[in-house]
């Protein structure tokens, strides 16, 4: 139902809906235009729209949607922030310091660890509890990172500047002395690092950063809400949707010839690319004022 100009503008929560359509909405018009006895789908169940809609939002949400969510958290005292509910993938993970935000790089080396139980008596056998699982005890991998402290190393000497933790009255790096020629360029800065559990679900970040305050870029699978109603596609991908449904609808069904198939995966593909190019904003100005100064002399 169409919103009257007073209806839109009295409520915050209405601003900018113009651009969107609920998934309720896509998915009643595509029962009212697209089934029927007169048409190519001629029976089939509300749900199954339903599902494959939603699937169709997920693929939107990773390939083609620009829309990130912006998650400030604090990093607690084991070094771990805990990812969203709806984390897919992250765009960019910064530190703010004075106001200011620091870009961190992914640490491919492992800075974190699992550690069992052990029994010393026993060659060092595994210990299990009473129902038979493995006893998890912190590695210590997780104790050099969360106790120690990461900083540049003060002596003179060979090692000197070198970045890295100390903890117990020793200093531990990331790299042999020597090792530093031909290694990882992305990690060779002084910001703190992170590494990303994804069986725990959490991000294990440096020594330094306990109680640090952390801005998580990432997106989602646009499925935030149970409720078909608030998941909100943009009308720039509407046709996609559509497009996309209609081909998992005859891709699943006994008896469709193969040209329809291929017809409608056909359709659905061009709709994702034109919903791609639309929803990518390419203004030729934006891109004069970009390359306005390619031609300045460096002096």
């Amino acid at each position: 139902m169409a919103q009257t100009p007073q209806q839109y503008y009295s409520s915050a929560a209405n601003y900018g809906s113009g651009q969107y359509v609920t998934l309720n909405d896509v998915v009643n018009n595509f029962m009212l235009m697209y089934v029927g006895y007169d048409k190519l789908i001629d029976n089939v169940d509300r749900y199954n729209v339903l599902f494959h809609a939603k699937r169709a939002v997920q693929e939107l949400n990773y390939d083609a949607f620009k829309e990130i969510k912006v998650l400030e958290t604090l990093v607690n005292d084991d070094l771990k922030v805990i990812l969203p509910q709806h984390y897919v993938n992250y765009v960019r993970i910064s530190y703010e310091q004075g106001g200011v935000l620091f870009k961190m790089s992914e640490n491919k080396t492992v800075n974190w660890a699992k550690k069992y139980e052990q029994d010393e008596n026993a060659n060092y056998a595994y210990l299990f509890d009473i129902d038979g699982n493995l006893i998890e005890e912190q590695s210590e991998l997780d104790r050099i990172r969360i106790e120690g402290t990461y900083g540049q190393y003060p002596y003179p000497g060979p090692w000197f500047g070198r970045w890295g933790w100390f903890y117990n009255d020793y200093w531990y790096f990331g790299y042999t002395f020597g090792g530093w020629y031909g290694a990882d360029a992305s990690n060779l800065n002084s910001n703190p690092t992170f590494v990303i559990n994804k069986e725990d679900g959490v991000i294990n970040f440096s020594s330094g950063l306990k109680g640090s305050t952390i801005v998580l870029e990432y997106i989602t699978d646009g499925l935030e809400s149970e409720d078909p109603s608030q998941i909100m596609i943009h009308k720039f991908a509407e046709e996609f949707v559509y497009a996309y449904i209609k081909w998992c609808m005859l891709n699943n069904r006994i008896g469709v010839q193969e040209y329809v198939v291929r017809r409608a995966k056909q359709d659905k593909s061009s709709l994702l690319r034109n919903a791609k190019i639309r929803l990518s904003n390419i203004n030729p100005r934006r891109l004069l004022m970009a390359l306005r100064g390619n031609d300045n002399w460096i002096k």
